[in-house]
């Protein structure tokens, strides 16, 4: 079985031996065994965990290069007269999102997809790969923020916390119902 140990970026059609298709998450590592699309199995052993994009490719011992293709997976396609606001939100909350010029494009959750109705945005449920941005600087990732929660600090269900997901949870006269709802369905 071939290892590969390093990555290409920005890959040249000509110099690819092969491809793999791969989903969002499956993108983020550092140590797999992995099956190219034409049904080669490979090693994947770099020396630190990696975010791939869709123009890298996978440097195999014997020099081939097995490209790699984003997989369609379910997401949801976020559009908003005032998109703006709603990447502020969907930012705020740390999810990863592929921004386009009229619309977004973040993975299916249930939390966000009420949240997001709740602002007025209109979403539309598609299977399309999803390659979102890379996060500050450019590079990285954000992390998903799950709602099972089983997040990565103490969290006792009475729900009295502090959970830094927004500056203050104080509200003003000002305050819409939307936005206090929007805080109820994360602090619950």
């Amino acid at each position: 079985m071939h290892i590969s140990q390093q990555i290409e970026a920005n890959i040249k059609a000509q110099n690819v031996a092969d491809t793999i298709t791969l989903d969002y998450e499956a993108r983020f590592l550092r140590r797999k065994r992995l099956v190219s699309d034409s049904g080669e199995a490979f090693l994947v052993e770099l020396p630190e965990t990696r975010s791939l994009s869709a123009t890298d490719g996978f440097v195999l011992d014997d020099g081939r290069i097995i490209a790699i293709h984003p997989k369609p997976e379910p997401i949801m396609k976020v559009t908003d007269a005032n998109l703006a606001r709603i990447a502020w939100h969907i930012g705020n909350r740390h999810t990863p999102c592929q921004i386009k010029t009229d619309y977004l494009l973040i993975q299916q959750d249930h939390v966000l997809e009420h949240m997001l109705r709740l602002l007025g945005a209109q979403i539309e449920k598609i299977e399309a790969p999803f390659t979102p941005e890379g996060g500050a600087y450019g590079h990285g990732r954000t992390h998903s923020h799950e709602h099972n929660h089983e997040h990565n600090h103490e969290h006792n269900h009475e729900h009295n916390h502090e959970h830094n997901h927004e500056p203050s949870h104080e509200y003003s006269d000002e305050t819409s119902k939307s936005e206090l709802l929007i805080k109820h369905a994360y602090d619950h």
